[in-house]
């Protein structure tokens, strides 16, 4: 099929209801309510057969419509990968209980909980998709959500505007330890990590890597 002489509206048709006039007419779907389809379609399509299955074709087959809709919004395979892991991707929100440790083991334990399933899933499913586009989890992560900094990002800059950590530039290795350990864990043993290492990871790690001496780039910043 020619994409570029095909006429591609933005809305779709399936056999439905009975027109007013008593012929057989068609249902439309048009904008949040087409997309919504499509994406849930997509979503099931990625779960069930991988990146590898991942295709327009049975994406389109499972929303009931057509590849041109699909092509319309996403001209690309990957956009479509990554609107359907955005709709429907698990939010978590960051604790705000005005210590640095309670809301780092909080959002941690809120990831074990909520994401465990979907983390170790995701990295199986979508292996061929780093491997074609040598990306990895970390830069997926970012791609689901630019406008938000990264969780551990946003509970060290409250910490800082407390006045609990000095104003200091920290290497992101060591601003996304916690979650990257976790993630780790989760991967080497497909199970949700123990409530104990949740707490060893940010005790026994983190905050004391946060709380020794300035060395290098890590200098202050005001």
């Amino acid at each position: 099929m020619d994409l570029k002489a095909s006429s591609v509206t933005a809305d779709d048709s399936r056999a439905g209801n009975p027109a007013p006039n008593g012929r057989a007419g068609a249902t439309r779907r048009r904008g949040a309510r087409l997309e919504e389809a499509i994406l849930a379609a997509a979503w099931s399509v990625l779960t069930e057969s991988g990146y590898a299955g991942f295709t327009y074709d049975a994406v389109a087959a499972r929303a009931g419509t057509s590849k041109p809709v699909l092509y319309r919004r996403w001209p690309q395979r990957e956009e479509l990968l990554l609107a359907a892991l955005a709709a429907h991707w698990p939010r978590i929100e960051i604790p705000d209980t005005g210590s640095l440790r309670e809301d780092a083991i909080g959002f941690l334990r809120a990831v074990n909980s909520d994401r465990a399933r979907t983390i170790v899933l995701m990295n199986a499913l979508l292996a061929d998709y780093f491997l074609a586009t040598g990306t990895n989890f970390g830069e997926l992560r970012a791609a689901l959500r630019p406008d938000q900094r990264p969780p551990f990002e946003r509970i060290l800059a409250r910490a800082v505007e407390r006045g609990d950590l000095p104003d200091r530039h920290w290497p992101p290795r060591i601003v996304n330890l916690p979650f990257d350990l976790l993630r780790h864990d989760l991967l080497m043993t497909l199970q949700p990590v123990p409530d104990a290492a949740i707490t060893e990871i940010v005790d026994a790690v983190w905050l004391p890597l946060l709380h020794r001496p300035p060395t290098g780039d890590e200098r202050n910043i005001r």
